[in-house]
């Protein structure tokens, strides 16, 4: 860009000012530890899904408590991901994730020696709060420790840590669970913990706290947020379970959350030195590439969610063939994310999310047809086509949210990133559940009254099935049992049809929104660091 004189006329142009000196050896060492611990805390949620049978007869859990060592984890959780920006900026990126660190590794042993489901559920939220810290510091190091030249790589990174460790995390438990015991689904953070607490402490050197920002603490404001947004998740997390709103800890929760959440926002807004800084929203890119964070968390953690519950309910698939299943997913979002990389600085950014948007949601699209066959080839296209667009539009939509932030509020800013993902997993998951559960309902009952008792047809495959069950002591209820499981099977299937559809219109809309955002230069990324 040319400079002007006041007078109009052209001022000579200020050289490039060069990109900070880097000790590399110290910044990707430190950065790779901090990559680790993020891997865990994200694996962490979705680990336990396939071992959860195994776990409830390990402690003596009831059908209703099991349920808790997830959401436990994910409650506390997400009051700790945008309380880290403030922590960072108070005591430093480095303190900040080792005590993180230390405590996710002791609660990890904890939860894994657990005799009892009480005081596992409790060791489980321990470690979900304290655990929470290591997700949005390793996003805000690649927006301030990395020159302008690297922030890309960087992001990829990130990318594929945030991408893959949902999708590989049921896998992974179902191997560790087979091959071992569930108790290792949480020792295994013990060896990693430590390599990850190592490599920060002698590397990540990267900023110094402000032990000032202690005057004044908003005692009331994190009260706010932790109320509102331990309320919105439980809702969330348990609505579906229990009919919503007709539950009366639901509603009354969701009063809770509907009071606290704009209190919050007002205090934030208002005092002068806010556990969150919501003035980031200010930015037209940052609330776009919100919006997009959040349609990206529900495709991801939604798909994520979909298919292994499709093939364990309806194919009845072990978890070491959801798994085989689900590799392909992964494998498109390893080989896609070099790809977007090097698109993301030479393409406009609003076109990379549309088009990955786009390809998601064509991907959904196809698994609209989904039939009690389908298995690892049908599924294989519909994975590839969801992984690489979810990896190209989560890319993308990291580098239009922080383009334009200004340095003091990156750290902020990316708790509120990691904050709004999750968030929209946890909308994600729950709309799906309630849709599954809804439509089933409805597809069994058109199936049901369309058929006929009397119809000759009805009669045949009756008399047929009952002819097989001659050793039961009742053929005949054995065999109208046995039809009505086929008939709930293949209503479960056209709900999962609708579920896909659900989800590859959620992905249009955000294709649709991404062409709001300004236009963002190919390459462009956060500005320079701001060390403190």
């Amino acid at each position: 860009m040319t400079a002007a004189t006041l007078d109009g006329a052209p001022a000579p142009i200020a050289p490039a000012t060069a990109e900070p000196k880097v000790n590399w050896t110290f910044l990707i060492l430190g950065f790779a530890g901090m990559v680790i611990g993020q891997f865990m805390a994200i694996l962490d949620i979705q680990i336990v899904a396939s071992s959860l049978p195994q776990i409830q007869s390990g402690v003596g859990a009831s059908a209703d408590q099991i349920s808790w060592i997830q959401t436990a984890y994910l409650i506390p959780e997400v009051v700790m991901i945008p309380l880290s920006g403030y922590l960072s900026r108070l005591w430093g990126t480095q303190k900040v994730f080792m005590i993180s660190c230390a405590g996710f590794v002791l609660m990890s042993i904890a939860v894994g020696l657990s005799s009892s489901v009480e005081v596992m559920i409790v060791f489980r939220a321990i470690q979900g709060f304290v655990g929470g810290a290591m997700i949005p510091t390793v996003f805000a190091v690649a927006f301030t420790a990395f020159p302008a030249s690297r922030r890309v790589t960087a992001s990829v990174f990130i990318g594929l840590i945030v991408t893959l460790a949902p999708t590989i995390g049921p896998t992974l438990g179902g191997h560790l669970t087979e091959a071992l015991s569930w108790r290792w689904l949480f020792f295994i953070n013990v060896p990693f913990g430590l390599l990850s607490f190592f490599l920060v402490w002698r590397y990540a050197r990267f900023d110094k706290g402000d032990p000032g920002l202690s005057r004044g603490f908003d005692w009331w404001g994190l009260g706010l947020m932790a109320t509102f947004l331990m309320s919105l998740q439980f809702v969330l997390e348990e609505g579906s379970k229990n009919n919503w709103f007709a539950d009366d800890l639901i509603l009354l929760l969701s009063v809770v959350a509907a009071v606290t959440g704009p209190t919050f926002v007002w205090r934030s807004l208002t005092y002068w030195n806010p556990v969150v800084e919501l003035r980031a929203f200010n930015n037209r890119n940052f609330l776009v590439g919100i919006v997009m964070t959040f349609t990206v968390g529900a495709a991801l953690f939604g798909g994520s969610f979909l298919l292994p519950l499709f093939l364990s309910r309806v194919r009845d698939y072990s978890p070491a063939e959801v798994g085989t299943t689900l590799v392909v997913s992964g494998l498109a979002m390893f080989m896609t994310a070099p790809i977007a990389g090097r698109l993301v600085r030479i393409l406009d950014l609003r076109i990379l999310m549309c088009g990955g948007f786009v390809m998601a949601s064509w991907g959904m699209w196809d698994a609209r047809t989904v039939t009690t066959e389908w298995g690892f080839w049908e599924f294989a296209g519909i994975q590839a086509l969801r992984g690489s667009g979810i990896m190209l539009a989560m890319l993308a939509a990291q580098q239009v949210t922080m383009s334009t932030m200004p340095p003091h509020m990156v750290k902020n800013a990316s708790g509120l990133v990691n904050l709004f993902r999750n968030v929209g997993g946890a909308f994600g998951l729950a709309f799906l559940n309630t849709s599954l559960t809804t439509n089933t309902a409805i597809h069994l009952g058109e199936l049901t009254s369309g058929i006929s008792i009397g119809d000759t047809r009805m009669q045949e495959m009756l008399a047929g099935i009952s002819a097989r069950m001659t050793g039961s002591i009742d053929p005949d209820g054995a065999a109208m049992k046995a039809m009505y499981g086929m008939l709930n099977r293949q209503a479960t299937t056209l709900a999962f049809g609708d579920a896909f559809a659900m989800l590859a219109i959620g992905c249009a809309v955000g294709a649709c929104v991404t062409l709001l955002a300004q236009p963002v230069k190919p390459g462009s990324v956060a500005p320079a660091t701001d060390a403190h």
